[in-house]
């Protein structure tokens, strides 16, 4: 017999994807701390903008995109393009949580969620149908389903290439990037063909000398970018985690946009990439072809994978590596419908993440069968 669950629905994280969820359950007239519950591992509000490097402002960060119900526009002073993304967007997500009175309980870590079926993983849970999320400080909540919302911050990526643990100088992430100027007079190899890569390539051009390093040839678009070219991307990759596969990059199908910045950093050379080297060495790189680069700095912006650590008890991954799949907008995990992953797969950008959060609180409150009355949270 399932024991008396804590919450219904528990919430994992309140950056963009679990605020929308948030606001959903609540006009779907679930009450927090009592049917859901919303835990975050950040210090305050702001999801993973709080962590940004200073020097992204609000004229040069992608689009940030309105959480449901609140314009993010009403919360900015007049003039403040030159903003740093780091307070105003955080800023933004505090006055939401409060507008909503979503309860958002932090700083609290999940560290491993289990259920009856890997009872030998997590031996302090009960067998009783219910997920168990263990979090830290200590203590354990009983639900019955599970929004998954952490996206990926937390797990920078960076590929394993020879000679890596010999290189004397420095190597780090784009996740540890706070500014150009610590880089001058050094040498810097930028590895990526992402959007941040090229941003960081920027300012740190301006100041230092810079290699450009890629896998593939970077595609600029001279285009604008069209509704149908996002649909296009997100349909990508919708195709993948609905058949069991990693999430593939964006960027392979939108391209690089190619503004005034990036003609710039053409004119002064920054943009000559060169192909992937093959290994490293304590002093710089070197291609396969022999060719060499003296090296001080190898900075990575090679992206980030979903942190999913918490839920590998669930034994959630297929053969492939891939979560599959299911629901109207890909958020569902097929072999547990109890549980939906927000900033996996197509839901990763944050407009998908607030179609993303609708979806998930209307199908997972449908499938556990959660009583709702719908209505509209007091302003």
């Amino acid at each position: 017999m399932t024991a008396t669950p804590d919450v219904d629905i528990l919430v994992i994280g309140a950056g963009q994807a679990g605020l929308s969820v948030g606001y959903h359950l609540r006009r779907l007239g679930l009450r927090p701390e009592q049917d859901f519950l919303i835990v975050d591992h950040s210090p305050a509000a702001g999801g993973a903008w709080q962590f940004r490097w200073p020097s992204l402002t609000l004229s040069t960060v992608n689009r940030v995109h309105d959480l449901p119900g609140m314009s993010f526009e009403e919360t900015l002073p007049a003039g403040s393009d030159n903003a740093q993304a780091a307070t105003a967007v955080p800023h933004y997500f505090e006055l939401y949580e409060k507008r909503f009175d979503l309860r958002v309980h932090r700083p609290i870590s999940v560290t491993v969620v289990c259920d009856r079926a890997t009872a030998a993983t997590c031996p302090n849970q009960q067998v009783d149908g219910l997920l168990h999320a263990e979090l830290k400080p200590g203590a354990t909540v009983r639900t019955r389903g599970l929004v998954n919302a952490t996206g990926t911050w937390d797990k920078p990526f960076i590929p394993y290439y020879r000679g890596a643990e010999t290189f004397a100088g420095r190597q780090l992430h784009a996740h540890d990037y706070r500014a150009a100027t610590e880089f001058e007079g050094k040498h810097v190899v930028v590895v990526g063909a992402g959007i941040t890569a090229v941003q960081l390539l920027d300012e740190i051009s301006q100041v230092t000398t810079t290699t450009w390093v890629t896998r593939r040839e970077p595609v600029f678009r001279t285009a604008q970018f069209a509704p149908e070219d996002g649909r296009a991307a997100v349909a990508m990759v919708e195709d993948r985690v609905r058949r069991g596969l990693p999430p593939g990059s964006v960027v392979s199908v939108t391209g690089l946009p190619e503004d005034a910045r990036v003609r710039a950093m053409r004119a002064r050379g920054a943009l000559d990439r060169r192909p992937m080297f093959d290994h490293i060495e304590p002093d710089g790189i070197r291609w396969a072809d022999g060719g060499f680069q003296r090296a001080d700095v190898i900075l990575w912006a090679t992206g980030f994978r979903s942190a999913l650590d918490h839920l590998a008890p669930l034994r959630l991954r297929g053969p492939g590596g891939g979560i599959t799949m299911g629901g109207r907008l890909a958020t569902r995990v097929e072999s547990d419908p109890r549980i939906h992953l927000i900033g996996y797969g197509p839901s990763a950008s944050t407009i998908g993440a607030n179609r993303a959060g609708r979806a998930a609180a209307v199908e997972l409150t449908s499938y556990l069968g959660i009583p709702t009355h719908p209505n509209r949270p007091e302003d």
